[in-house]
């Protein structure tokens, strides 16, 4: 077994730094945090945007040059004085050698600022969407379960995955536009006033109301991008569904049914996608119509002042060039309207995650326990999910160390929940749960969780091998101790015989392996767990008759000297039980042994004479008098 490794991470390894304020704070604050753990790489990407922000305010000046110093006999411009000697003669042609390697120098310049500017900046986005996926997805791990009782799984997928991709493109394409062109803009202002600061002031004028007008349309274009997103969502939840019923699917024929799920969720989504796209065709030739009205001034008015040699034709070229430059980002801003409100929902939808406050509280002087006895009791306890429709009604119930508990009783009545109550899935809505005499809200809830195992009625089998699967019920493992687990699961025999041993892989959710052997590989995670409460939920109910002696053979092996609670519908496996309880309604309807329950033949006693074929002694129950008692609690059975 040395041959064997483990490819998962020890929670120290894995675990996501925690950022502060996972709630309750505005979007902006929320980039903050993010981008805060790289500030050097901004100043280097800022740094290089001034550099080629530069380069594009002195792009079109050796054009000017040409224009009015090489091919004209204007006078150069004051800071360019220093070539003075070469724009007259015979050294003209070296000032338009002097100009032609300027425009190199120029876009070498610019070029190498733009690769630095962009390759770091996609850097920053790559690494804030790495930080922000292991920050959502720690929290969602760190929501209750009353959370997840509410949303759609395909819609996290889509947060985790979509959103986020969006705001990295956002971050390393559409911002890094936004920020150069806003830096080219303010230099470029100086230029046309130095240059004619009449038509300067035209441009200055026209933009504020551009800005405005853009920054209305964005309302309805974000709207417009809410509804496209929450539709794409739904394609994800529907196609999530889909495949992992796919089993289902096909055993009840209806992928005809499902295809047709995924085209109506589809085509709600093209009909969004094109209602959205309407909104966001205006924009753009409305933007363009107005800048090309500016433009279209410019040139009348500039050519009415070269004829009066108020002004050279190398200006206007200059100015004409500025003047596109000015209004791009403004055009840019047009066009960048469904990225910029695609990256402002995505950030709304992880920012409603992130402030989710469904994570059960700690508090901050937790106790650390060491080993439990498993002494569990319940005090008054009442829960419901809805307050409208409580689950529980005042449970009183005491558990010794060591004992064997089994819990039965119609469906609905609250078997489940009574268990989820131990480990803090959920939190009583009134009473309290008491471990060792303590209550569960004051344990530390990792700690508190890692004293409890768990075999449930389906074990989740993760991708991976069947090492793997076994190790997660202790990360801390050796091989030899997850070789002795399996053994005592009645799994080692099956594993072996399996053509890469512990290294085969699984099928998704454990699906190449049999109920059965699903059943003994959970059982072996719990022994590896070695935990002093365990839970059994129904952890025999979908096995035949041959998997199940092989599972209740590991099962009793495991619950020998733990405190051990049972879900059962198949009675017969908890009559050896040191207490049964039977729930109904949310209420203890009885409690005790199975002879004690059988000898006042009322719920428990029907139930059991049903399962085991034999016809029930009349009986007139406290709660529901008549001859057909028996039949009707079976109903809920």
């Amino acid at each position: 077994m040395k041959n064997v490794k483990s490819n998962i991470l020890s929670p120290e390894a894995s675990a996501t730094p925690k950022l502060p304020g996972q709630t309750g704070k505005g979007m902006m604050n929320l980039v903050i945090d993010l981008i805060k753990p790289y500030r050097f790489w901004l100043i280097v990407v800022f740094a290089a945007m001034l550099i080629e922000t530069a380069m594009s305010i002195a792009a079109p000046w050796p054009l000017k040059v040409i224009i009015d110093n090489v091919v004209g006999k204007h006078k150069l411009p004051d800071f360019l004085t220093w070539l003075r000697d070469f724009s007259s003669g015979e050294n003209t042609m070296a000032l338009a050698g002097i100009a032609a390697a300027a425009t190199v120098l120029i876009a070498a310049i610019g070029a190498v600022a733009g690769y630095i500017d962009n390759y770091y900046t996609e850097s920053v986005a790559q690494y804030v969407a790495n930080d922000l996926r292991k920050r959502l997805y720690h929290h969602l791990h760190r929501l209750s379960l009353k959370y997840y009782d509410t949303h759609k799984t395909g819609n996290m997928l889509s947060t985790i995955t979509s959103d986020v991709g969006t705001i990295q493109s956002f971050a390393s394409t559409t911002l890094l536009s936004i920020l150069v062109d806003s830096l080219t803009i303010i230099g470029m202002v100086g230029v046309m006033i130095y240059l004619n600061f009449d038509f300067a002031l035209v441009a200055i004028g026209v933009t504020p109301f551009l800005l405005l007008f853009i920054a209305r349309f964005k309302k309805a274009v974000q709207k417009a991008t809410q509804e496209v997103r929450i539709r794409q969502s739904e394609i994800v939840s529907v196609v999530q569904q889909g495949l992992e019923s796919v089993r289902s699917v096909k055993a009840f024929g209806r992928q005809d049914l499902e295809e047709y799920h995924l085209g109506e969720a589809s085509m709600e989504t093209v009909k969004a996608a094109l209602k959205a796209r309407r909104v966001k065709s205006l924009l753009s030739p409305i933007v363009s119509v107005t800048v090309s009205l500016c433009v279209a001034f410019v040139l009348w008015r500039g050519a009415g002042l070269i004829l009066r040699d108020a002004m050279t034709i190398g200006a206007l070229t200059v100015f004409l060039s500025y003047l596109s430059k000015f209004f791009k980002p403004v055009q840019d801003l047009a066009k960048m309207t469904n990225v910029i409100a695609q990256a402002t929902v995505g950030l709304e939808r992880i920012q409603t995650i992130l402030d989710a406050d469904t994570i059960l509280p700690q508090k901050p002087d937790a106790y650390t326990p060491g080993r439990l006895s498993g002494k569990i009791v319940f005090e008054h306890v009442s829960f419901a999910y809805d307050p409208a429709a409580p689950v529980l009604r005042d449970i009183n119930l005491s558990i010794n160390p060591g004992q064997r508990i089994g819990i039965c009783g119609p469906t609905g009545g609250g078997k489940s929940t009574v268990l989820s109550l131990i480990p803090r899935f959920y939190d009583a809505t009134t009473g309290r749960v008491l471990i060792d005499g303590l209550d569960v809200v004051d344990y530390k809830l990792d700690l508190l969780r890692a004293q409890i195992g768990f075999v449930l009625q389906e074990t989740v089998l993760f991708a991976g091998s069947i090492f793997d699967n076994i190790a997660y019920g202790s990360l801390q493992a050796t091989s030899d101790e997850i070789v002795e687990a399996a053994k005592m699961a009645n799994a080692h025999e099956f594993i072996s015989q399996m053509p890469h041993g512990y290294n085969s892989l699984v099928g998704e959710r454990g699906m190449t392996l049999s109920g059965g052997q699903r059943q003994r590989i959970g059982i072996a995670r719990a022994i590896l767990r070695n935990a002093p409460i365990l839970i059994l939920d129904e952890p025999t109910a979908a096995l035949d008759t041959e998997s199940e002696k092989l599972v209740m053979e590991a099962l009793e092996r495991l619950m020998q000297g733990r405190t051990v609670i049972t879900i059962a519908h198949r009675l017969s496996t908890i009559r050896d039980a040191d207490k049964i309880v039977v729930l109904k309604g949310g209420f203890i309807a009885e409690e005790g042994t199975h002879d004690e329950l059988m000898n006042r033949n009322e719920i428990y006693a029907g139930l059991y004479n049903i399962q085991a074929g034999v016809t029930p002694v009349s009986v007139t129950p406290a709660d529901a008098p008549g001859k057909n008692q028996a039949a009707g609690k079976n109903s809920g059975l």
